[in-house]
């Protein structure tokens, strides 16, 4: 239990310990977070289709979230972030790790994006936001259900939240750990399957923070596709709701 002087935080320090050991490399597509880039454009077009559909954007601007504000919690190296931010958004991204924060800014900087970066738990957020993302996160920290309580305080009236985590299935456990990170695609010791969330636990939890559930939809692998987003939520899935 924690002394009335120690600030209470999500960050699970192992698991930032974890990650930014990961942060020299990170934007090396071949390097440790190499699935995290494979990942990055299913994600991707995810967020695009429910931003659009939310807001009624135009599906062919190159910049639909001009004017609106971003937050993305646990942020890394800025793999979200910075795609983010072209899309128009003005980005705060938020991780545990100093170390992935360090090479977050750097990266942005070469990159000519203005994108503030902190680092930090969820309670690193001072503000509410358009859309808050936390994308492979939340079975990575202290207490997911608090976790998400402080993820949805951030959004703001109409705003969006966007989840990601791998579903506790014995699909996850093969594909994710005895596969990924025994053969080495996924650094040894990313993921705890024990930590992993159902959907209806990721469900419960949001709707106990007082957002609306608008879509749930899988992120699966398959020999054929590769990574795609599905029907299947038995690896992992991604949650939209609204405030």
């Amino acid at each position: 239990m924690a002394h009335a002087s120690e600030p209470m935080t999500s960050v699970d320090p192992k698991e930032a310990a974890h990650f930014g050991a990961m942060a020299a490399d990170w934007w090396d597509p071949k390097g440790s977070s190499a699935m995290l880039h494979r990942l990055n454009p299913v994600r991707l077009q995810y967020i695009r289709d429910q931003v659009d559909r939310h807001w009624g954007l135009d599906e062919t601007s190159l910049k639909p979230l001009a004017g609106k504000s971003a937050a993305d919690v646990g942020c890394g190296a800025g793999l979200l972030a910075e795609p983010l931010a072209r899309l128009g958004a003005t980005v705060t991204g938020i991780d545990g790790a100093p170390e992935n924060i360090a090479a977050a800014r750097a990266h942005a900087e070469g990159q000519g994006l203005a994108i503030e970066y902190r680092a930090g738990g969820v309670e690193a957020l001072d503000g509410r936001y358009d859309l808050v993302t936390s994308l492979e996160v939340v079975e990575h920290v202290a207490d997911p259900a608090a976790f998400v309580a402080g993820l949805a305080g951030a959004v703001a009236d109409g705003g969006l939240l966007i989840l990601s985590t791998p579903n506790r299935t014995q699909w996850s456990r093969l594909i994710m750990i005895t596969a990924g990170e025994g053969l080495g695609r996924i650094p040894k010791g990313t993921h705890d399957w024990g930590k992993f969330i159902a959907p209806d636990e990721l469900a419960a939890m949001v709707r106990a923070a007082g957002l609306e559930i608008v879509d749930t939809t899988g992120l699966g692998w398959s020999p054929a596709r590769g990574l795609a987003l599905t029907q299947d939520l038995s690896l992992n899935y991604l949650v939209t709701a609204r405030a």
